[in-house]
């Protein structure tokens, strides 16, 4: 019996919802199925797939619409790892739908799960010593100085609004999918299988091995490249807004590239070739996955997938 391949599929923010959008349920399930379309040729070839999501215009609502509630009506606030689990639960369930809609279309036979997914990280991870992700609505100085004051939060400049901070969270290294086997088992029985939504809900184990919530968030790509070299998949996909990685991006010198060994991707990375707010964790995440035994890594446009001409492709050796 020949082995299918294994992809993991992470769909990035844009998948689910545009920056020039509201957000509307019918905006986002519209964008979910538009994306979900581009997975169908990789089911005809026979691929397993496990696909993961991000989730941060989302979660960035739960949590406004934490402090609103607290602030209006006195209901208790939920913390991070409740907020990053609503967010995994709603998503996970709109991709689910709409992609029984889209295997309906195609008259595919798939199972499709959504899996609640915690990520296990190190509480002695350095990024608890320097909390870097802004996560939250956005405060002036005075809101900011008194919900400091009153919860112990740290707050950052915003990047998006001048004079304005937001909440910062650590971003810890996962070390682990805590439910990666089950995953591994129905996505080699060939059902679709959707985990590790936002990265998976951040826990860490305790001195007597329970599991505890870890008040941070975790880049999704990273768990999503992790949870591809645990189980051992062939191909990982990092579905973004561009149709290539870009070199010296938005200078003179900007240039596409195509197709890049390990070595060389590692060489680019340290040279700061690659946006460190943008581009770099992606490529830091497919060097993960190749490091720890996978086949190649595709950064793409959504809408590209199919198109093989599209996508920087990253191989341990050179592979066009």
């Amino acid at each position: 019996m020949i082995k299918k391949k294994l992809a993991v599929v992470a769909l990035g923010g844009n998948a689910l919802l545009r920056d020039n959008q509201l957000g509307t349920i019918d905006e986002q399930e519209q964008n979910t199925t538009d994306t979900l379309e581009n997975l169908v040729f990789l089911l005809r070839e026979g691929y397993n797939l496990v696909i993961t999501h991000g989730n941060g215009p989302q979660v960035g609502n739960i949590l406004m619409r934490n402090d609103a509630g607290e602030g209006v009506y006195g209901i208790p606030q939920m913390p991070l790892d409740i907020c990053v689990a609503d967010s995994q639960g709603g998503i996970g369930y709109m991709i689910e739908r709409m992609l029984r809609n889209v295997l309906h279309k195609h008259g595919i036979d798939r199972q499709v799960v959504t899996l609640m997914t915690m990520a296990l990280v190190n509480e002695e991870d350095e990024a608890f010593n320097i909390p870097s992700k802004r996560i939250g609505k956005i405060y002036n100085q005075e809101e900011s100085e008194r919900i400091a004051s009153e919860k112990s939060w740290i707050f950052k400049e915003s990047k998006k609004r001048e004079g304005g901070f937001r909440r910062v969270v650590p971003s810890p290294v996962p070390i682990k999918i805590i439910n990666e086997q089950i995953v591994e088992t129905l996505v080699r029985e060939g059902t679709i299988v959707v985990a590790a939504g936002g990265g998976g809900v951040p826990v860490y184990l305790d001195a007597e091995g329970r599991i505890r919530p870890s008040e941070s968030v975790i880049d999704k790509d990273l768990a999503s490249a992790l949870l591809g070299a645990r189980i051992g998949a062939d191909e990982f996909y990092i579905l973004t807004d561009v149709p290539f990685v870009y070199i010296n991006y938005n200078t003179p010198q900007q240039e596409v590239v195509e197709f890049l060994n390990y070595a060389d991707t590692i060489s680019l990375l340290e040279k700061g070739m690659f946006g460190e707010g943008d581009m770099a964790p992606k490529i830091k995440a497919c060097l993960q996955f190749i490091k720890n035994g996978g086949e190649k890594s595709v950064i793409t446009e959504a809408f590209k997938l199919e198109d093989k001409s599209f996508g920087t492709k990253i191989t341990m050796e050179y592979n066009t």
